[in-house]
């Protein structure tokens, strides 16, 4: 009996460290994830529910190298999702939320900053890998939304560099993985 009060007892806990299933929105006339090798950045943007506090500008959005949603934790990769608007005005104010592990010396789960998806090109949103503490193995979630409203999640496995190799030194980072 004391078994199954425990059990029913951490049910909800069990439910909660699932991740939501991955959605796309009608709203939108494509969505894509994958690996980049990110450009150089020309500037920075606030974005004070992030653990940096600010996120990258960037004057070109790169390829993806892969379409594969296992990511090498290594520095300097990244990871994200093209998605482009049905409307050819585009949807602007649209939150976007990376939740994964516990990272950095809060144990934060979630960040997030505002963007901008066209309706004219598919608009770029990824997460680069700068610093160590950010290195987290396991599953991360990217989620677009507006006025509480789901436009896109997608899921991410965050993976040992060793894991997947051809991924781990396609951006020239393989002095890292020794």
């Amino acid at each position: 009996m004391m078994r199954c009060a425990l059990i029913l007892a951490l049910m909800p806990l069990l439910a909660w460290a699932q991740p939501a299933p991955d959605a796309t929105s009608a709203a939108l006339a494509s969505v894509q994830s994958g690996v980049v090798c990110p450009p150089p950045t020309i500037g920075s943007s606030p974005a004070p529910d992030t653990l940096a506090g600010t996120t990258h500008l960037i004057e070109e959005e790169p390829p993806f190298v892969s379409l594969s949603n296992r990511v090498p934790a290594v520095i300097g990769i990244g990871f994200g999702v093209k998605a482009m608007a049905e409307a050819a005005m585009g949807i602007d104010t649209v939150t976007m939320t990376v939740t994964h592990p516990p990272m950095g010396d809060g144990g934060a789960t979630a960040q997030s900053f505002e963007t901008r998806i066209s309706g004219l090109d598919p608009s770029l949103t990824f997460y680069q890998f700068d610093y160590d503490y950010e290195l987290v193995r396991g599953i991360w979630q990217m989620e677009a939304s507006k006025n509480g409203t789901v436009l896109y999640r997608t899921t991410f496995e965050v993976v040992a560099p060793e894991l997947v190799p051809e991924l781990a030194s396609i951006c020239g980072f393989e002095n890292l993985l020794s």
